[in-house]
C-alpha cells in the first residue's frame, strides 16, 4: 500500500470518528482539516492524501488525519471538538505529537494546545484564526445559506474562487464546473453545525497559555479567514514564528511548492 496509508474509525460517545493513517516512522503528526470535512471525511481518502503529503512519511512520521465526529451534536464548539481530538489522540495511543491545523482545524488545534498542551510537541497554525472575525462572519453564513439550500455545487465552487489564487483560477477554469458533480453529502446538518462553530469560535484571551513552539503560515490573499488572522495569532502566542504568502490566499497549503518543506524545516 502506497506510504502505508490505511483508513480506521474510532467511536466516541456512540458516534464515528474516521481518520487515516499512512508513513509508519517513530514520529507522530497529527493533521485537522478545515470545514470541508464536514462535507468529507477522511473516510476512504488515506490514499490521495497520503500521496499528497508523502514528504511527511519520507521524512519519518506516522501521520494521522482526523475528522470530527460523526453525527456532530448541536451546539457543538470547537472546544468541544478539541476534547474530541485529544481523546482520539489517546484511543490511537498517541500520548504526544506534532500538530498541524488548517482554517477551521487550526481553531481546533488552538484549544488542543491550551487545554492540553501535554500532547503537543509543536503546533502548526495554516489559514487560521484566533476568532470568528469579520472577514469569517462575511463568507461562512453565505455557506450556510447555500447548504440550507441543498445547492453543493454552488458551495464548492465559491469556496474555490475565494480559496486559490486567480492564476490557479485561470488554469483551471475549465474543471471548476465539476466541482459540485461529486461528493454532495446526503445531509447538511453536519455542516452547518460545524459552520456556526466557526462563528462563535474565539480563543483570543487565551493565546497566551499557549507554550507549545509554534509556526503561523498565512496568506496574503486570504479571502475567508483573512491576512490579519494570521498576524493576530503571531502577536498572541509568545515566541511564535510568523511566515506570510504574498501571493497565496487560503489555499496556499495546495498552491506553495515549499509548504511542506516550510513545515518540516520548522518541525525540525
Amino acid at each position: 500500500m502506497l506510504y502505508n496509508a490505511r483508513n480506521g474509525q474510532l467511536s466516541l460517545d456512540g458516534a464515528a470518528v474516521h481518520y487515516l493513517q499512512f508513513g509508519k516512522g517513530d514520529k507522530h503528526l497529527i493533521m485537522i482539516p478545515g470545514l470541508g470535512d464536514g462535507l468529507k471525511t477522511a473516510e476512504g481518502m488515506a490514499l490521495p492524501v497520503a500521496y499528497q503529503y508523502r514528504a511527511f512519511a519520507k521524512a519519518g512520521y506516522t501521520v494521522t488525519l482526523i475528522s470530527r465526529r460523526e453525527p456532530l451534536p448541536e451546539g457543538f464548539t470547537t472546544r468541544d471538538m478539541a476534547a474530541d481530538l485529544a481523546r482520539c489522540m489517546t484511543l490511537l495511543g498517541i500520548h504526544q505529537a506534532d500538530v498541524l491545523g488548517v482554517s477551521q482545524g487550526g481553531m481546533i488545534v488552538q484549544w488542543l494546545a491550551i487545554d492540553h498542551p501535554e500532547m503537543l510537541r509543536k503546533l502548526v497554525l495554516t489559514v487560521t484564526a484566533p476568532s470568528g472575525n469579520e472577514t469569517v462572519h462575511a463568507v461562512v453564513p453565505r455557506w450556510m445559506d447555500m447548504a440550507r439550500q441543498g445547492d453543493y455545487a454552488a458551495i464548492m465552487l465559491d469556496t474555490a474562487q475565494k480559496s486559490y489564487s486567480d492564476a490557479y483560477l485561470k488554469k483551471n477554469r475549465l474543471f471548476l464546473p465539476l466541482l459540485g458533480k461529486v461528493g454532495k453529502p446526503k445531509d447538511f446538518t453536519r455542516f452547518l453545525r460545524m459552520a456556526d462553530a466557526c462563528l462563535t469560535h474565539d480563543a483570543t484571551a487565551h493565546l497566551k497559555d499557549i507554550q507549545s513552539p509554534t509556526l503561523i503560515i498565512g496568506g496574503e490573499q486570504d479571502k475567508i479567514v483573512g491576512a490579519d488572522a494570521s498576524r493576530l495569532l503571531h502577536a498572541g502566542i509568545a515566541g511564535s514564528q510568523l511566515d506570510m504568502y504574498p501571493e497565496y490566499g487560503h489555499a496556499l497549503y495546495e498552491e506553495a511548492k515549499d509548504f511542506d518543506r516550510r513545515v518540516l524545516g520548522f518541525l525540525g
